[in-house]
């Protein structure tokens, strides 16, 4: 095979050895980024057009053929081949095939250094909009439920066993608040991916007397790099946004860890339709949870990708080293992953249905008011650790006895504290004891309705600004 005459060959006595050319080339996997590539490649040919550095007949020419290449790409009608390295290289040889000796001009004032930064900038930029987007709607769904969900009383859990009864609606927003954090996060990250490297060349800027400002302005940055050297080599703003997404997946990963649990038949709390389920091969009555699990399963993977790209980095010498290139497959990876995941379990969710009876019957069981009792005990002027006592060998009374709290008389309630009176009953039911925690934060369905509408608020107050 005949290859093709670099760019850069002209200090090369030798062609390159076709094992480092499929070793190097990236070509197969920032393809991906070729609409971002020509889009600043024409803010940068109008900025030399402008500033003198090349004629206005050869910026037409530039741009046209870049716009041509574009719409070749988009119908699936450019070849792309590794030799070329890379999606620069390949674009770059494209436009000088169709308009000649002006396409060589189009990579003054730049290198590939400063230009995959702005590709990559440029692409994460749009991507952490969609992300965010994706969060957005599946907060929504979260809320949705929530709301259809407003009576709905679960046990609550710590160390997995039965702990205090909650709403149903006050754990689904447990998971809003996860996700808002992850939002603020993205937004910041978004904000530090938002700044132009274009202008920085190789390493040390360019002597030519180009705009950066005219380039940011087109492009919509409203921040220019600072440092030439710092920008070529900085990748933070990828590890950041890998790094968001493995808290975003991780969040996602304990969701779907409650709804496999609970799906299954020793909890029976949930289930999942059936277009989020499969079959097994061999066992025909089985319904799996493999949309929750592969999600779990998934967001292990984000991690590998964040550990690839932070060890990437840690140890490479200032400016550029060409290990940068792998920095793209891991990023694609978790935008890829992170989407996919996001959409589906969004719509997941605004379709389970809940097994109320079953919960109500599971939260009234272990004992689940045990401190509502030792609270109400307190109230009536004993020391809490004395009414923890108190309580403690009231249930282990009832253990013995095969009793629960609320089957117990009242002769037996004063055997553990003779001042006891008829409004203990009270604070032993599970209404009660949701009912009773009323302060913000908290579980009561008074509480949990008034987040939801402040939720709701925030989200036309976004609506308007936006």
């Amino acid at each position: 095979m005949t290859r093709q005459k670099k760019p850069w060959g002209g200090r090369f006595s030798e062609p390159t050895d076709s094992g480092v050319e499929e070793l190097t080339s990236s070509l197969h996997f920032d393809k991906r980024l070729y609409r971002y590539d020509i889009e600043g490649s024409i803010a940068h040919c109008r900025m030399l057009a402008a500033q003198g550095i090349i004629s206005s007949e050869d910026a037409e020419k530039i741009q046209s053929g870049l716009l041509d290449i574009l719409q070749c790409i988009e119908r699936g009608e450019f070849s792309f081949t590794s030799d070329l390295e890379d999606i620069h290289m390949a674009i770059e040889k494209a436009l000088i095939d169709r308009i000649g000796e002006a396409g060589g001009r189009l990579h003054t004032a730049r290198s590939r250094n400063d230009q995959i930064s702005l590709d990559m900038r440029l692409y994460l930029r749009d991507e952490a909009d969609n992300v965010l987007d994706l969060l957005a709607g599946f907060q929504a769904s979260l809320v949705d439920v929530a709301k259809r969900e407003i009576d709905t009383i679960l046990p609550g859990y710590t160390h997995l066993q039965k702990a205090q009864p909650v709403l149903l609606a006050h754990y689904l927003l447990a998971y809003w608040e996860m996700f808002d954090r992850d939002v603020n996060r993205l937004k910041g990250c978004r904000e530090r991916i938002n700044v132009l490297p274009l202008g920085s060349a190789a390493l040390a800027g360019t002597g030519f007397p180009i705009d950066r400002e005219s380039v940011a302005g087109f492009l919509g940055f409203p921040a220019i790099s600072k440092n030439s050297m710092d920008a070529v080599s900085d990748r933070d703003f990828v590890a950041e946004f890998i790094f968001d997404a493995s808290l975003v997946m991780m969040h996602m990963s304990r969701f779907c860890e409650d709804l496999v649990i609970w799906s299954g038949g020793e909890f029976g709390f949930v289930d999942m339709p059936d277009a989020f389920t499969t079959g097994s091969s061999i066992m025909p009555q089985k319904k799996n949870p493999d949309v929750a699990e592969l999600i779990r399963g998934k967001t292990g993977r984000v991690y590998g990708d964040l550990i690839a790209i932070l060890t990437v980095m840690k140890g490479l010498p200032m400016t550029y080293d060409r290990d940068l290139q792998e920095d793209k497959e891991p990023l694609f990876d978790t935008v890829d992953t992170i989407k996919a995941c996001l959409s589906v379990l969004a719509d997941m969710t605004s379709k389970l249905k809940f097994n109320r009876e079953k919960m109500l019957k599971r939260a009234a069981e272990g004992f689940s008011t045990a401190t509502d009792v030792a609270d109400y005990l307190v109230m009536k002027g004993v020391p809490f650790r004395e009414a923890h006592g108190i309580v403690g060998r009231i249930v282990r009374y009832c253990i013995e006895k095969q009793k629960d709290m609320q089957s117990l008389d009242m002769d037996e309630i004063r055997l553990f504290w003779r001042d006891a009176d008829d409004d203990i009953y009270t604070c032993m039911s599970v209404t009660g004891s949701i009912g009773a925690r009323k302060i913000a934060g908290g579980t009561a369905k008074e509480a949990v309705m008034k987040r939801i509408a402040e939720i709701d608020s925030d989200n036309r107050t976004d609506q308007v600004q936006t």
